[in-house]
């Protein structure tokens, strides 16, 4: 299916849009540290980006060579993707967590000819990584180097004129999927397939010219290249950055987006957040009085900044029916959404003002969708599917059916009115010694809903029964060192793993939790820049262990390292 777009939605039509429309309008507001804001319009961030892509074409290198972005999320990633396009190149993102020796496999299977650099934790272990020779730009909030500065480049480049454009086929990134297993795989993505995207899109996302959206997902990731990047090209909505972890609460507030988009588990963070200030009992109680109910819900979402939010979006994992309920008493109904890096991340959302839990919802307009009889694969067509995985031919191939559609490798089911369901990986599935099947992913999302839990497995293939191993957040990890501390979570880890068995078939059942302290991290390979878990890995590590898990017959068993 061929992205048929009018030129007039590919991403550099849409800049110079933008450039001669409302060339003061702002655009960015980005944190400088300290307290400090950049504020910048389309005429301010446009002559950067020209000057930027002046510079980049003073290198001569060929037409469609790979410049790569390892950062966090700031304006000057932005300025510096536009700039790689004008220039007549390829962008290849980075996720500003791999490890050196993931740095290096992309740069040098990607070919890149240049890398910028910018806003990052832990440069000195990820520098290793950046092959000798290899040319790098640093952005203003980069990690101290001696590589030539941004700002000084613009500042003594003339601005590059006239309106360059690129063919809608055309290659325009060359996106890095984490993988939960083997190699990252080059996403390659045109301008059209995004261009197409993010016009179907936008038939579901209200985002219009007076939109707000706080940049904070990485950009390397398909969901906020998507949503925020071409959903400003396309739109011309405003985009704030969040400056840290420490100050996400206040860069929330700043921005007051009308459109938030985030994973699960900071959903789950949000409401215990507020649960640490207003037990759920009590809130539950002012919730059903009608003089505070209103009141209620406007502080609530005020302190968390989304008392302007009209668009809410959860993805990545399946929200828990209770989790969506609770932000829709607040005002505040989730939209679930499902895609890929191979189709721009756009292929089912549930309907606004319809919840469904447990489903993704429908397919986006344009969209087709079919279950595989076989072995119920969910599989998708639309014209927003990537070109294909970068030197990858054979893999290319087994990724897309004979007839064109998309494996995506999960498995769903569709309810009587065409919403589908998720019910786990087709890989994923593993069967016990009594040769029933377990499909972890439905468990795991119940799971990982206690409040010391941050990630979680549930595995054991041939054993009697699964097992389910939970890795303990940072606050909940340092309490376990306590033994009393230790003991009440215990209690708690038990009843929640009675509430999760409740209402399993009898071969899904978990003998029992395994609590681990050690950190699953990307730099140790037990997850992937997007923060799932390597099921190989985890196989790889603990297996040798099962039998003596559940040899111990205890409902809560303790890893502490």
């Amino acid at each position: 299916m061929t992205a048929a777009i009018a030129p007039e939605h590919l991403a550099l039509q849409r800049l110079y849009h933008w450039e001669k429309s409302a060339p003061e309008r702002r655009v960015f507001t980005q944190p400088l540290g300290g307290g400090v804001l950049r504020t910048m319009n389309w005429r301010e961030l446009m002559d950067e980006t020209r000057r930027m892509a002046a510079h980049l074409q003073s290198y001569g290198f060929a037409p469609g060579s790979r410049i790569a972005i390892l950062s966090k999320n700031c304006a000057h990633w932005l300025m510096s993707d536009w700039a790689i396009w004008m220039a007549g190149h390829v962008s290849v993102p980075l996720y500003p967590t791999l490890a050196a020796d993931t740095i290096r496999q992309i740069l040098q299977h990607s070919e890149a000819k240049l890398l910028f650099v910018g806003k990052l934790d832990g440069w000195e272990a990820m520098k290793p990584g950046v092959p000798a020779g290899l040319p790098c730009i640093a952005y203003p909030l980069a990690p101290p180097t001696d590589y030539p500065g941004w700002d000084e480049i613009v500042k003594r480049t003339p601005p590059l004129q006239g309106e360059p454009l690129r063919d809608g086929d055309e290659l325009s990134t060359i996106m890095y999927t984490s993988g939960t297993t083997g190699s990252p795989k080059g996403v390659m993505h045109s301008f059209a397939t995004f261009a197409w995207s993010i016009q179907a899109g936008l038939k579901r996302v209200p985002i219009d010219t007076n939109s707000r959206m706080l940049s904070y997902l990485p950009l390397a990731h398909v969901a906020e290249r998507t949503l925020v990047e071409h959903g400003l090209l396309a739109t011309g909505m405003e985009v704030f950055f969040a400056e840290s972890l420490d100050t996400f609460t206040a860069d929330l507030q700043r921005a007051r987006p009308t459109v938030f988009f985030s994973v699960p588990r900071l959903w789950v963070k949000f409401q215990q957040g507020v649960f640490a200030k207003m037990p759920p009992a009590k809130l539950e109680r002012l919730l059903k009085i009608p003089l505070l109910r209103g009141i209620v819900k406007k502080k609530i979402l005020g302190a968390l900044g989304l008392d302007q939010c009209r668009f809410a979006a959860g993805g990545a994992a399946p929200m828990p029916p209770e989790l969506l309920g609770w932000y829709a008493r607040l005002g505040l109904p989730i939209i679930e959404v499902y895609g890929m890096t191979e189709n721009c991340g756009v292929s089912h959302a549930t309907v606004p003002g319809v919840q469904r839990p447990g489903t993704v919802g429908l397919p986006y307009e344009g969209v087709g969708s079919r279950l595989d009889p076989a072995n119920g694969e969910i599989q998708v067509k639309s014209p927003g599917l990537m070109l294909g995985y970068y030197k990858e031919e054979a893999l290319t191939r087994q990724t897309f059916t004979p007839d064109g559609w998309l494996h995506t490798g999960d498995k769903g089911s569709l309810e009587s009115d065409g919403y589908l369901r998720i019910t786990g990986r087709v890989k994923d599935l593993f069967k016990t010694s009594k040769g029933k099947y377990v499909a972890p992913a439905p468990i795991e999302d119940r799971l990982v809903m206690h409040a010391s839990v941050e990630a979680c497995v549930v595995t054991g293939a041939n054993l009697g029964q699964p097992v389910g191993i939970v890795m303990l957040n940072a606050e909940a990890a340092q309490q376990a060192r306590d033994a009393a501390r230790r003991t009440a979570m215990e209690a708690t880890l038990a009843e929640h793993l009675a509430a999760v068995n409740a209402p399993l078939d009898p071969h899904e059942q978990l003998d029992c939790l395994v609590v681990v302290s050690t950190p699953w991290t990307v730099d140790n390979g037990f997850i992937t820049p997007t923060f799932k878990v390597r099921r190989n890995r985890i196989e790889e590590v603990y297996a040798p262990r099962y039998e003596g898990w559940v040899a111990a017959r205890r409902k809560v068993i303790w890893e502490l390292g």
